[in-house]
């Protein structure tokens, strides 16, 4: 990486704390997935209780990185309050196949009406999070998912057990502009070159969240939002400015470092690429000078991972 502070990219603990568990933002977002899980599930209403009780233990069928715990728990707190679960693993570990996850007792009904439910949380953001601890061992405190997403900040909070980072939550969690907002924002112009400039000259980042980031396409535009962004950052002390590369190639990309950090533009950037990275070409972009590596492969389209589910009765 080109410097030693980490980029703003890893916004993880506003969704998560080790020691606490999951944040206000989190927990709401657990609410809207599981009640939609649920419902697509024909559950509507919460179990009341009932005299047949059964007890199950949740297996690991695959190796891999635990996550969804807190989710299941707080499903069944609200969902199913007479279901206990204890956790034989903790969220983010790794775990193996034939290792006992989880043991859960309570109402015959609510365990079995939300069986299929638990798994699938399980499931998916385990395998997220078991994918995202592939690319982080090959490119550490580089690899950030995007918001394409399946399930939203639970995608994220699984990418960030995994080891990525989370980008940024949402819209108005940090500040992207692209190539159609300049457009629409400076009809006037006839070249992107000169809307970045213009952007950047009066954009204020008290207003942006966490960062700005800018997408550019051309080397020329990466060279003018740095330099643009130099000028005001020396006089107005602000954080750096995030350039992301839209589909460069690490070649391409190694080239925009090397001359940004001839011109002296390097400190006052953070240089993401994205488009066309994969695991397979990870080692290709790992080392062209780059701070952060940002992908949708890293949560969209991933196997989850295989648990299962056997029941006995008390």
């Amino acid at each position: 990486m080109a410097e030693k502070s980490k980029p703003p990219h890893d916004r993880g603990s506003m969704l998560w704390d080790a020691s606490e568990g999951p944040t206000r933002m989190l927990i709401s977002s657990f609410d809207r997935w599981t009640s939609a899980l649920l419902a697509d599930d024909g559950i509507d209403m919460p179990f009341m209780g009932g005299n047949e009780t059964i007890s199950a233990t949740i297996i690991a069928k695959d190796n891999g990185i635990l996550a969804g715990c807190a989710a299941v728990d707080h499903m069944l707190q609200i969902w199913a309050g007479n279901v206990n679960i204890s956790w034989s693993h903790g969220e983010g570990r790794s775990i193996a196949s034939g290792d006992e996850i989880a043991k859960l007792s309570g109402e015959k009904d609510a365990v079995l009406s939300m069986e299929r439910t638990i798994l699938n949380i399980l499931g998916q953001l385990s395998g997220i999070a078991t994918e995202a601890k592939k690319w982080a061992s090959k490119a550490p405190g580089q690899i950030a998912c995007t918001r394409k997403t399946i399930w939203g900040l639970m995608d994220k909070w699984a990418v960030h057990l995994g080891g990525g980072l989370t980008h940024r939550l949402n819209k108005t969690d940090a500040k992207i502009v692209k190539e159609n907002d300049l457009a629409v924002m400076y009809p006037e112009f006839d070249n992107n070159g000169a809307r970045i400039s213009k952007y950047l000259s009066e954009v204020n980042p008290e207003d942006c969240g966490a960062f700005i980031e800018i997408e550019v396409r051309e080397e020329k535009e990466a060279i003018m939002a740095a330099f643009t962004w130099s000028e005001r950052r020396m006089i107005d002390g602000f954080d750096r400015l995030v350039i992301m590369l839209d589909n460069f190639t690490p070649e391409r990309c190694k080239n925009i470092a090397s001359e940004l950090s001839e011109m002296g533009l390097r400190e006052h950037v953070v240089l993401e690429a994205s488009g066309g990275i994969l695991l397979q070409n990870i080692e290709d972009w790992r080392e062209c000078g780059l701070d952060v590596l940002s992908t949708s492969t890293i949560n969209r389209g991933t196997n989850p991972l295989d648990l299962s589910m056997l029941v006995e009765y008390q």
